[in-house]
């Protein structure tokens, strides 16, 4: 019998969670009562003024035949006021912006937009495992980039040999960071984009997280003086305004990069329902809205539930200063998966394997903070009484 796999998808790396969502579901037939924290999805619902302006969008005929694939002018005028409240930097809307079905779909295609087969590109390692897959499904060879506590999980760009910066094309980076919650700062950013000019090498920067966060606003890589010329950036409306199922996000940056991406997706899509794009830049006007602010209240009382727990367990862990994960270490002789498997097997808690995100990862683990916090309570008393 054919086998119709295309030979690239044996490139891409074990894909771990499977084997995580088999053993939860074992559990769940078992009957235990099992407490998620693996998912990255948002438990509370859509803020109620973004839902009801859908209800009106949705009934306005206007909205019901196809997108422009680049956006609809209120969307993208909501993207450029959105960056210049948030980050006094001002886009060109038509040729430095463009909307996208949720960063993860535009994330996939900029590879495909600009890194030639057989190019390099330069992936942080752990990272979202997206960054990877789209490298690979382009022809292009991943280079990982390490990163380490030590370094604040900021990759060290002084040690990248001088021989893969030179066949670099693509660099990723994200923060605030998935799965370590780590934040970049502006000096950060400063480094990474005269990095980017002395070698010639594009930075996309993944910044979905970059509203959910307790302490300090985490910057944009566009803040840095001349960065649009060797960036792009991704934002994304899912984890800002619990918004993960309505599919949408936009990049915005160097122009002739936003071009390229819009090149191949008006040949493999047709654009967001426009009553989403409309309702999405009510969203985005709205930024600061009392319920979002709200949301993210939520998420530093169980970030700091979460961290006392595990610190009383002497785990090693540090409050993140955004994303809702948090990222701690294994105990000592336990691997990734040793540990998540013992905790699930043993409580019924689902953790995610820092290996998972790559071979750095290894010796960590992740927790979402996407369960209220009574549950959450409970999830980690269970953990306490796990012997390690």
């Amino acid at each position: 019998m054919t086998n119709w796999r295309a030979e690239r998808l044996g490139q891409l790396p074990p894909y771990l969670f499977v084997e995580i969502d088999r053993k939860k579901k074992e559990a769940i037939a078992a009957g235990k009562d099992v407490i998620n924290l693996g998912i990255g999805d948002p438990d509370s619902p859509t803020p109620e003024f973004i839902v009801e302006r859908m209800s009106r969008e949705i009934h306005d005929p206007a909205n019901h035949s196809y997108p422009n694939g680049a956006g609809h002018p209120d969307f993208l005028d909501a993207c450029v006021g959105f960056f210049d409240r948030r980050f006094g930097v001002t886009p060109d809307r038509t040729s430095e912006v463009t909307a996208v079905i949720g960063s993860k779909e535009a994330i996939g295609h900029l590879p495909l937009a600009v890194v030639n087969p057989g190019e390099t590109v330069l992936v942080p390692d752990p990272g979202y495992p997206v960054y990877t897959s789209a490298t690979i499904f382009a022809g292009a060879i991943p280079h990982l980039m390490p990163l380490r506590a030590g370094n604040g999980w900021l990759p060290d760009l002084d040690a990248i040999p001088a021989e893969v910066a030179a066949k670099a094309r693509l660099m990723f980076l994200n923060y605030p960071n998935n799965p370590t919650g780590a934040v970049a700062d502006v000096a950060f950013f400063e480094k990474a984009v005269a990095f980017a000019r002395k070698h010639n090498i594009l930075i996309a920067h993944d910044a979905a997280y970059s509203e959910v966060f307790f302490e300090v606003r985490p910057p944009s890589i566009l803040q840095v003086d001349g960065a649009a010329d060797v960036a792009v950036e991704f934002h994304s409306l899912s984890k800002s305004f619990n918004m993960t199922g309505w599919r949408i996000g936009f990049a915005v940056g160097n122009a002739s990069v936003i071009a390229a991406l819009k090149s191949v997706k008006d040949n493999v899509d047709s654009g967001q329902f426009n009553a989403i794009q409309r309702t999405a830049a009510d969203a985005l006007n709205h930024f600061d809205h009392v319920s979002v602010r709200a949301m993210i209240d939520l998420y530093r009382e169980r970030r700091d539930i979460v961290t006392a727990a595990l610190t009383e367990c002497a785990v090693t862990v540090e409050k993140p200063g955004a994303s809702f994960y948090v990222w701690a270490k294994c105990p000592i002789g336990y691997t990734s998966m040793d540990f998540i498997s013992m905790v699930l097997d043993e409580v019924g808690v689902v953790l995610i394997p820092g290996n998972g995100f790559g071979n750095c990862g290894e010796g960590y683990f992740r927790i979402a903070l996407t369960v209220d916090a009574d549950r959450m309570r409970e999830a980690m008393a269970r953990i306490k009484t796990v012997s390690w």
